[in-house]
């Protein structure tokens, strides 16, 4: 499935970015999806192994777990034209000792204002993980991300924060059942509305 791009120049110029070319195990792909018209904003960590492989953002396990938390269809999630997707790195970053390995530092500085800036119609951002919540919320960042996801009102109504939807985050889950039971169904209000629905 190919994510029609409306017409985005930032896009291309992305598309072509060097900047870590040295660090990263693979040639750089950044992986996401943007459009001038976008409502919401989802901003994650880095594309994994398989959605580096397949060029389109949350094409994974973690993509499913996420689209069911936001009650949306993969029609209305890979919409370009109202949802934007930017994770904190645009490329994989490679595996570490558990897990993948943080974002790269360089691609939030470097290209995350231009496309914020081309974005004027956006109603909410989610900031799922820990390295979104650090950038975006800064000193209004609470010490640990379960209390920042608890105090999500908070930040509302520009942001909106989340544990990763990841398969390894089910012990988190099962040890925080408010989550599900009381922020889930403020986040799909809140998402509807960004949206239009």
């Amino acid at each position: 499935m190919k994510i029609p791009q409306r017409q985005f120049p930032l896009l291309n110029e992305i598309a072509s970015c060097q900047a870590c070319v040295a660090h990263l195990p693979n040639p750089p792909r950044p992986v996401l999806s943007a459009s001038s018209s976008a409502r919401l904003l989802i901003i994650g960590q880095a594309p994994g192994r398989r959605v580096q492989q397949s060029g389109i953002p949350w094409s994974d396990a973690s993509g499913n777990q996420l689209r069911a938390w936001l009650q949306l269809s993969e029609t209305q999630f890979y919409d370009a034209s109202r949802i934007a997707i930017v994770p904190m790195g645009f490329c994989y970053p490679g595996k570490g000792t558990s897990g993948d390995l943080p974002p790269r530092p360089e691609c939030a500085p470097l290209w995350h204002s231009r496309l914020l800036a081309s974005m004027s119609d956006i109603q909410l951002a989610l900031l799922i993980g820990s390295y979104a919540q650090a950038y975006y919320l800064d000193k209004q960042v609470k010490p640990t991300l379960t209390a920042t996801v608890a105090h999500h009102a908070e930040y509302l109504p520009k942001f909106f924060p989340l544990p990763h939807p990841s398969p390894r985050n089910r012990f988190w889950l099962s040890r925080n059942p408010w989550f599900e039971k009381d922020v889930l169904p403020i986040l799909r209000n809140k998402v509807r509305d960004a949206l239009g629905y």
